[in-house]
C-alpha cells in the first residue's frame, strides 16, 4: 500500500532539510565525541556519561530516519499556484471567532509542519478541514474537543 504524500510548504521543507543536515553533520559528530570521551574514562558498566551519550545517539539516529522517511514522501505546495480566492494549504486565513468575538489568524499547513502554538494548523485537523475551500465572508462551524466553534472567514493571504 502506497503511503499518503505529506504536504509541506516550501518553508517547512527547508526547515526539515536544515534539521536533517544539522543532525547528520553537527549532532552526529558531537555525540560521537561524547561517546569517545566517556569510553576513555574506563569501565563502561557504571558510566552514566556513556549511557547518556548512547541514548542521545539513538535519538538522533531515530530522528534522522524519521526525517528521511518524511522527505522521501513529500509534496511541496507551490505558493504561486495556490488559489487565494479560497482557503487552501499554504495560505494564512484571518477568521472571526463568534463565541469569543475575536480575530484569529491561522496558517494552513500539512500535518508535518503543524504547530498550534505558532498558529500553524494542519489541513487534516478539524479546524483545518472545515476551513479548506471556504471563501471570504463564509461561515464555518467546526466540532472540536472544546465544543462547536463558529468562525467567519475575513481574509485569505499568501503565507510568508
Amino acid at each position: 500500500m502506497e503511503e499518503k504524500k505529506k504536504l509541506l510548504t516550501y518553508a517547512g521543507l527547508k526547515a526539515l532539510e536544515d534539521e536533517l543536515e544539522t543532525l547528520k553533520v553537527v549532532k552526529r559528530k558531537e555525540v560521537s565525541a561524547k561517546i569517545k570521551e566517556a569510553r576513555e574514562q574506563g569501565d563502561l558498566s557504571e558510566n552514566a556519561e556513556y549511557d547518556a551519550a548512547k541514548d542521545e545517539q539513538r535519538d538522533i539516529e531515530a530522528r534522522i530516519e524519521e526525517l528521511e522517511k518524511i522527505l522521501k514522501n513529500v509534496e511541496v505546495v507551490v505558493e504561486e499556484e495556490v488559489d487565494y480566492d479560497k482557503v487552501n494549504v499554504g495560505c494564512t486565513v484571518l477568521v472571526h471567532d463568534k463565541e469569543f468575538n475575536e480575530e484569529i489568524q491561522f496558517m494552513i499547513v500539512g500535518s508535518t509542519e503543524a504547530n498550534s502554538l505558532k498558529g500553524k494548523i494542519s489541513n487534516e485537523s478539524p479546524v483545518g478541514k472545515a476551513l479548506i475551500g471556504k471563501k471570504v465572508g463564509e461561515n464555518v462551524k467546526v466540532e472540536t474537543q472544546a465544543g462547536i466553534m463558529e468562525y467567519k472567514v475575513l481574509k485569505i493571504d499568501r503565507s510568508i
